[in-house]
């Protein structure tokens, strides 16, 4: 039971009235996030917050990815509210409504310990990339590779790629940031085997995610965004398998940051034949 402090505080679900309460947390942590980015991502899951007073001094979201895997993010916690156990008891909240799913997270290094002492273990890093390039080679393609508009008809060939990538049903997601985005597809002998999007986030543009069956085909898609986007500010984070972090460094978006990415429950299971280069989100993986 709840007492002292703890008592003074309660649990509720996010509603959209919470949003602007939401980003002047994250605000406060420095996060990039506008409030669009809050409403798409509320748009998309579901979240709590720690009320204490009619504030809103904590929260917590997470994102089902059909009955088996879901992504959990967005944990914050004010500074003037922090070791009150809130952390954890936003966590649990969430964790509850997600039952027996595998859980995927992106944990800072002040997160980990907490996300451990809940059983999530480590699964490697993924580094933040963000700048803005000024000259961009033309990326080398490979005879009969070409990147060429997303079109309407190649929604089903976007799920069917990114369900591989990733072994989860992400359908929804795609279908939800596809009109708000601008999406290329690669192509092999007219084949499509990977795509890129291109949209808001944040301070500027985020590349993601990024889906590709080798790093030749991810830096071709990276590549197109980047070059047609010459000295506009963008981020990218890439999974340290990618590959992809000394090439964005010589274009000029340098790592300013690292996180752990952990897994409660069994990894879902990948075609090792393509492969999430970059992540959509931190938060929506």
């Amino acid at each position: 039971m709840a007492t002292g402090i703890e008592a003074m505080v309660d649990l509720r679900r996010m509603t959209p009235d919470d949003l602007h309460a939401a980003h002047a947390l994250s605000s406060e942590q420095k996060w990039p996030h506008r409030i669009e980015d809050w409403d798409m991502l509320l748009s998309l899951g579901f979240g709590y917050v720690a009320e204490r007073d009619g504030t809103v001094i904590g929260t917590a979201m997470a994102w089902t990815y059909g009955l088996d895997a879901a992504t959990l993010g967005m944990v914050i916690v004010s500074p003037a509210a922090q070791g009150m156990g809130l952390g954890r008891r936003l966590m649990e909240k969430v964790m509850a409504d997600l039952g027996d799913r595998t859980i995927l997270l992106n944990a800072t290094d002040e997160g980990a310990p907490l996300y451990r002492k809940l059983g999530f273990e480590s699964a490697g890093p993924v580094f933040q990339h963000q700048g803005a390039a000024f000259a961009v080679p033309v990326a080398e393609l490979i005879p009969d590779e070409r990147v060429r508009p997303l079109g309407a008809k190649d929604m089903p060939t976007l799920h069917a790629l990114a369900r591989r990538a990733s072994g989860m049903n992400r359908d929804a997601l795609l279908d939800a940031l596809v009109p708000g985005a601008q999406g290329v597809v690669l192509t092999r002998s007219n084949e499509p085997v990977g795509f890129a999007l291109f949209r808001r986030f944040g301070r500027g543009y985020v590349v993601g995610p990024t889906v590709a069956p080798d790093t030749g085909g991810a830096k071709a898609l990276i590549s197109h965004w980047l070059g047609s986007n010459s000295g506009i500010f963008c981020r990218l984070d890439v999974p340290e398998e990618s590959g992809l972090c000394d090439w964005l460094d010589e274009l000029g978006l340098p790592c300013v940051g690292r996180v752990m990415r952990m897994v409660r429950g069994p990894l879902p299971q990948t075609d090792p034949a393509i492969t999430t280069f970059s992540l959509t989100t931190q938060a929506l993986g």
